[in-house]
């Protein structure tokens, strides 16, 4: 108590004004824009020279704290708490503790949460604290700010719709008993409307074009380099098992060890050349991105020249595979870096690594190209940074780890038949990728060619042929004589057995949930009700109504998962559909190739929770953006899209261009409940939602929204 009182009584004495106006901090109030309802508000400090301001983080016994305090109001809501900029932390012999402070400039942000179309005013106080090493002073009492915003009528929106879903709860879920379960399903509906909802429509005052605000999606900010990164990992552990590279282990390893001065020189000069492993996959890919952009491996999805270009490259590799032919670079360049890799030192061994990068391509190259394949997407230099570190790594980890343990090289099972047996099973799986990505092309084109049922024989065909194999019943010119089948071809027979037995029920319609990414959508099929349906005719044209209209219109309907009767391509006709049976209008943005969407279509949209009411209450409209047909001429326009002129010549450019001139966004999938003059009978829009129970609580918000419109 003593030391509180005599601190107290050294600023009385050595403050010059104590509650005089503190000259030596300007004060600058800004504004970021997060998005059309949160804002950054920003408390900028310009300290004068000798002095110091404190942070917001009281000291016991130490300098007064800086404070800011907001009015409450019902217009806005406060998102976490005041941050700060870094501060310095020093002992202060005036205080005699350690204090919090900073020199010349402060920086602290306050997020906040509109929730009023109205213009407002946020008011609140601030206090603070300056020292010199002599002296301090303090901030005059009540000095204020003020923040003017304008909210929008999508912040209202939200805030209203926020209550409707967390009660829609009770629709979709049934009884939440537990009181964590009701937070934690709140808290879950709440950010979900914060990451999907998008504004109404306003006109701009310049132009004539629709300015809305962007929808989030998942798709848009995020592109897991962690599962990327696991993913090359794997793929380059698979590689290494392939005959050129696994046969180098044992004998790099031992020439590290045998040729450095100390086990621990030859440690070193391992590490440096797995180092070096993955630096050599990583800089191409790091030119590459930083020459032609983040998103230069991002087109592949829907791209027709792409999909048909990855499809031969995945059959060469698996004909390469089964021992057709091998897949080698020009042997002067092997050569090449292999004399450089004599010179030793630091230099000597990256050149080594370059030579095993370089001779061992005919093995990698499968497992580089299905690792291409699957890092194409987003628009993020992350995603194939590390895909490919990851795949470098994978390479490298043998090489570095048996360094620390050569005695283990002992233990490695020695390279024989089962290496190419792994290698042409790895064939077959090559084969299996190569016709998704046939398929893909085939699907935005519409060629009829690989249907659903296609391409689920195909992989019937594929993987039954690698049971085959795995169980001896035939083998290539490269396998050794097999006396007997061993366990481990057993196990993966089995596996594979099992996989190909699942897929049969999807000839007859079933969802097949396992793979649901990968085949084709179900109304990309020659009978979309499952074989044994309707000759010559799907159920969905069978007309359930006895009007005339009605009839006309439900005859356009085709079928989706589950039995599920929708639109497709098709808004005009979903529209007056909907006005006719007196629905909502569920638009959904989606994509042939697009895998999100075959997911959600496979494992949400048939849930007990969600299925219901896709069928009976909502009029649902698919709209392709990657579709390659051509409109006809009556229809084909030329428009105003990102600031180009642009020619609309297909169905997929007519869809894009409504999803990104009315939703600002190019992300699939993509969902929106429309009323029947086409506003938004949800706060927003909402993207991938694994959670059914969250997608149902947005679908019962969106059929609550329409029936109190009506």
């Amino acid at each position: 108590m003593l030391k509180k009182i005599s601190s107290l009584l050294l600023l009385l004495v050595i403050s010059t004004s104590l509650f005089s106006q503190v000259a030596h901090v300007k004060w600058k109030f800004t504004t970021k824009k997060i998005s059309d309802c949160e804002y950054d508000l920003k408390f900028n400090a310009e300290i004068e020279d000798t002095w110091h301001m404190y942070s917001l983080n009281k000291t016991e016994d130490g300098p007064l704290p800086t404070v800011f305090t907001f009015n409450k109001s019902k217009d806005y809501e406060l998102v976490g708490k005041v941050t700060q900029s870094k501060p310095i932390v020093e002992f202060d012999k005036i205080f005699d503790a350690k204090v919090e402070f900073y020199s010349h400039t402060a920086s602290f942000t306050q997020k906040i949460k509109l929730k009023t179309d109205k213009k407002i005013a946020i008011q609140g106080k601030y206090e603070w604290q300056v020292c010199t090493d002599v002296k301090c002073e303090v901030s005059p009492p009540g000095e204020t700010f003020e923040f003017q915003l304008q909210g929008t009528p999508v912040c209202l929106n939200a805030a209203a719709a926020t209550n409707d879903m967390i009660a829609a709860i009770d629709q979709t879920a049934g009884c939440l008993c537990d009181t964590q379960a009701i937070l934690a399903s709140a808290n879950a509906l709440k950010q979900n409307i914060n990451s999907t909802a998008a504004s109404t429509d306003v006109k701009s005052e310049n132009t004539n074009e629709t300015v809305v605000s962007e929808a989030v999606t998942k798709e848009d900010v995020e592109c897991h380099p962690f599962s990327k990164f696991l993913l090359g990992l794997v793929a380059g552990l698979g590689a290494v098992l392939m005959p050129c590279i696994y046969s180098l282990i044992p004998l790099t390893v031992s020439f590290f060890v045998k040729r450095s001065t100390s086990r621990a020189a030859g440690i070193k000069n391992s590490l440096l050349y797995g180092f070096f492993i993955i630096i050599t996959f990583v800089i191409p890919t790091m030119l590459i991105t930083i020459a032609f952009g983040p998103d230069a491996l991002s087109n592949i999805a829907t791209n027709t020249w792409l999909n048909l270009f990855f499809f031969i490259l995945f059959i060469v590799f698996a004909l390469s595979f089964f021992g057709l032919f091998e897949i080698t670079l020009p042997s002067s360049w092997g050569n090449k870096l292999d004399a450089k890799a004599d010179k030793g030192g630091v230099v000597g061994i990256f050149f080594m690594a370059a030579t095993l990068v370089v001779i061992s391509f005919s093995c990698t190259a499968g497992f580089l190209g299905t690792l291409l394949a699957n890092l194409a997407e987003g628009n993020s230099y992350m995603c194939p940074l590390a895909g490919f570190t990851g795949f470098g790594t994978g390479i490298a980890l043998p090489f570095m780890v048996f360094a620390f343990f050569p005695s283990m090289l002992n233990s490695l099972p020695k390279s024989g038949g089962w290496m190419n047996t792994f290698k042409v099973t790895v064939a077959f799986i090559e084969l299996a990728l190569a016709v998704k990505f046939l398929a893909n092309a085939d699907n935005v084109n519409e060629w009829g060619f690989i249907t659903r049922e296609v391409f689920i024989t195909l992989w019937i065909a594929i993987f039954g042929m690698m049971t085959f194999y795995l169980l001896g019943m035939f083998k290539t010119s490269h396998d050794s004589e097999l006396k007997h089948i061993s366990v481990g071809r057993i196990m993966f027979a089995t596996i594979s057995l099992a996989f190909t037995i699942y897929l049969i029920p999807g000839l007859w319609g079933a969802p097949l949930k396992i793979i649901s990414s990968f085949p084709p959508p179900h109304h990309y099929s020659e009978s979309p009700d499952g074989f044994g349906g309707h000759v010559g005719v799907t159920a969905s044209a069978v007309s359930t109504s006895t009007v005339p209209e009605i009839a006309a219109l439900e005859s356009k309907r085709v079928t989706g998962p589950d039995g599920i009767k929708l639109f497709k391509d098709d808004y005009e006709s979903a529209l007056k559909y909907a006005k006719l049976v007196n629905k909502p209008l569920f638009v959904d943005f989606t994509g042939n190739a697009c895998v999100n969407c075959r997911y959600m279509e496979s494992n949400v949209w048939v849930t007990p929770e969600v299925l219901p009411i896709l069928k009976n209450d909502v009029v649902i409209v698919s709209l392709y953006v990657d579709s390659r047909v051509d409109l006809p001429a009556s229809e084909q326009k030329e428009v105003l899209w990102s600031g180009k002129q642009r020619m609309l010549e297909t169905v997929g450019n007519k869809n894009a261009f409504l999803q990104i001139t009315k939703y600002n966004s190019s992300s699939q999938p993509q969902y929106v409940i429309l009323n029947h003059d086409e506003s938004n009978a949800t706060p927003g829009t909402i993207g991938t939602e694994k959670d059914e129970k969250i997608f149902a609580a947005w679908l019962n918000s969106g059929l609550t929204n329409f029936k109190n419109k009506k």
